[in-house]
């Protein structure tokens, strides 16, 4: 006799997978107030009628709130692809939401998604069947089998230099040095991995690579489709599970390199929007279990993304969906670790209200997940702001988006901000206490002056405005508080030579002082050669020209990406810089000739700091942000060397580390400069 299993089907794992023993494959679907669940399998041959619809029947196919069943290969026809038809509601939540039932819907565990010729975004939204017209879940082969060679990955600690990327944008202009078949794939960053490591970088951040909707507008990919499974156009393997093989192989090349994979993932939300979006999975299967609904028939979904829809992330159907999400990509995929985009979200009971995140507890106790690297982007689209202290992350690294602002505030000149650059240089304890009840760790700070979300380097210093009208919002989206500086002229239009190279200083000004504070380091890409999007600040939607990256600027930028790559190296070679723990009395602060001045009308900051507790060199950072050279006196002994001067050219504006001493007990720091000495 058969097992229960083999005749029933079982109710785990989720999703669909193969038994080999058996010759059969097991599909589960979780739906609680569903009446009937169809399972819809379809040939290469056609996508409008299946090949085979199985009914699940709710006394034989169903334990508790998951629908399954076991279908052996040999009656499964030609069967490639499978989607579910969901019927009836007994949730009167989910039936304000007003889901349309003939909606054919997608399996959220699909491993990979294939969109038929007539695949349609609107079809999914308007009344009536897409039948032929929805994402399918494909069918994975047998035996998947990847040949990891022994692939091992150690995280790094001081020396991690965090480099944000867009799979697309970063290779796919033209001028990129690549084929056509590879640029702006994950085979594309793998030819690319000697520029990264003369870079120096030692991770990459991925802007989310997980499947979305090719109608949706959506560049970025923070609206998606499907967590499971790679984003189909980011492969130049188009083959069935081609995605999956050269995500893996990018992962072991990078690996090979010393670069950490760190994914951005987006468990806030999905494409399907509020009630006007398409009904392609979780609305359809599960409405009020999967987000966040109100009674409120004009606007049932609550909305803390600014998408539309809220995923109801206390709900442990949901919690076991993120969960088996994150140890695919670890265990199958061997990421490095993930940044959950609008974290907070976490935190947001079914109501709506603050509360308990057990998904946090989740994660932590997870064996799988034990040596990931964890970033959160500690706030949400409704006004939630939890950095630092307040996240319930408490051992994650967190976006700094505090550090961004002082930062920028103090280059761009504004007054009172010494004290607050101290503050931001120091690790930020302020966020991130080390006192005896909290004891976190400056690297839990993830030190930016740029990302993804906001003008790129070269922009914050060419920019008083955004530019944003391409987006088509009539200018009115992006953030409206940028704390950017033109330098003195708008834009890049017939720019003088003297506002050029002011600007170039001033880059290199943002940038030691990112890689000369304590924290983890990390800049968008692109910024190594000065990459412009036209001061367009939210290119969400552009995929074109304005956010690939333009490979001809590392040519015209040479001597920017010079001072870039010493300045990352500086950092890797100075492990006093990014500690574990805060300096503490290793350092001193100190003004031009004395004490530190925070007094409003300061802009300039001196500071000491002893390597020799971590056996490394002594260091002396001079600053001045003011628009009149300043005389420093050293107010520690030497012999110091020169290794940093932001106001002299290339090669003379980054040495190395003994190859000129100071000869006199003071240094003349040129007006809105960054001087750095060893010892």
């Amino acid at each position: 006799m058969k097992s229960w299993h083999a005749m029933e089907g079982s109710p785990y794992p989720m999703g669909v997978c193969y038994i080999p023993e058996e010759d059969a494959y097991n599909f589960t679907l979780y739906s609680k107030n569903a009446v009937q669940v169809t399972l819809l399998l379809f040939g290469e041959e056609g996508y409008e009628k299946p090949v085979l619809t199985f009914d699940f029947n709710p006394l034989r196919n169903k334990s508790q709130r998951v629908w399954h069943c076991r279908l052996n290969k040999s009656e499964m026809a030609s069967a490639r692809y499978y989607a579910y038809q969901v019927h009836g509601c007994t949730d009167h939540l989910s039936r304000l939401c007003r889901i349309d039932p003939e909606k054919i819907l997608l399996d959220p565990y699909a491993r990979e998604v294939f969109f038929p010729p007539e695949f349609s975004r609107s079809a999914a939204t308007s009344p009536g069947s897409n039948i032929g017209k929805s994402p399918l879940g494909f069918i994975l082969p047998d035996h998947e089998e990847f040949d990891w060679q022994g692939d091992h990955m150690v995280p790094h600690e001081h020396d991690l230099v965090i480099y944000e990327m867009h799979v697309r944008g970063f290779s796919r202009n033209p001028n990129a040095g690549l084929g056509k078949d590879t640029r702006g794939t994950f085979a594309g960053i793998i030819e690319k991995i000697p520029y990264l490591q003369e870079l120096g970088i030692t991770a990459v951040e991925l802007m989310p690579v997980h499947q979305s909707d090719p109608q949706a507008s959506d560049y970025w990919g923070y609206m998606p489709l499907n967590f499971f499974s790679p984003h189909k156009s980011f492969a130049a393997n188009q083959a069935p599970a081609g995605a999956i093989h050269e995500f893996r192989k990018m992962v072991r090349e990078l690996h090979k390199a010393g670069i950490e994979v760190i994914l951005d993932v987006v468990f806030s939300h999905t494409t399907e929007e509020g009630t006007n979006g398409p009904t392609y999975h979780l609305k359809g299967i599960d409405t009020s279990t999967y987000y966040l609904v109100a009674e409120d028939p004009e606007h049932p979904f609550i909305d803390f993304s600014g998408t539309g829809n809220t995923l109801r992330t206390d709900h442990p159907a949901v919690q076991l969906m993120i969960m088996d999400c994150l140890r695919y990509w670890v265990k199958e995929m061997h990421v490095d670790g993930f940044r959950f985009d609008l974290a907070s979200i976490f935190t947001r009971r079914s109501d709506g209200t603050i509360g308990e995140a057990p998904i946090f507890s989740d994660i932590a106790t997870d064996p799988d997940l034990a040596r990931i690297r964890l970033i959160g982007e500690p706030w949400d689209a409704q006004g939630l702001y939890q950095l630092g202290r307040s996240f319930p992350g408490i051992s994650w690294q967190q976006w700094n988006g505090g550090f961004r602002d002082d930062v920028r505030r103090f280059v761009k000149g504004d007054e009172g901000m010494v004290g607050a650059l101290m503050q931001r240089i120091y690790g930020s304890d302020n966020l991130f206490p080390d006192d005896l009840l909290h004891a976190y760790h400056p690297y839990q700070s993830i030190n930016y002056v740029t990302s993804h979300d906001g003008f790129t380097l070269y922009d914050l210093v060419s920019y008083n405005e955004k530019h944003n009208a391409a987006n088509g919002h009539h200018n009115e989206d992006g953030m409206a508080y940028n704390f950017t500086w033109n330098c003195g002229w708008e834009g890049d239009r017939d720019v003088p030579a003297s506002v050029l190279e002011l600007r170039k200083r001033q880059a290199k000004n943002l940038f030691m002082l990112l890689m000369l504070a304590n924290g983890s380091p990390m800049f968008v890409a692109g910024d190594e050669f000065l990459q412009t999007q036209g001061g367009n600040n939210n290119p969400y939607n552009q995929d074109n020209l304005t956010t690939w990256l333009d490979w001809s600027r590392l040519e015209l930028m040479q001597e920017h990406f010079a001072f870039v790559k010493k300045a990352i190296a500086f950092r890797k070679r100075h492990p006093t810089l990014g500690r574990s723990r805060f300096w503490r009395a290793d350092v001193k602060w100190y003004g031009p000739s004395g004490a530190a001045d925070i007094s409003p009308a300061s802009r300039t900051l001196a500071y000491f700091l002893s390597g020799k507790s971590v056996n490394d060199r002594d260091l002396y950072v001079m600053v001045n942000a003011g628009g009149e050279s300043m005389d420093f006196q050293f107010m520690e002994p030497g012999p110091w060397s020169r290794v940093v001067d932001t106001s002299l050219k290339h090669p003379q504006d980054f040495l190395e580390d003994d190859q000129e001493e100071v000869r006199y007990p003071h240094y003349a720091v040129g007006s809105r400069s960054v001087a750095v000495f060893v010892r």
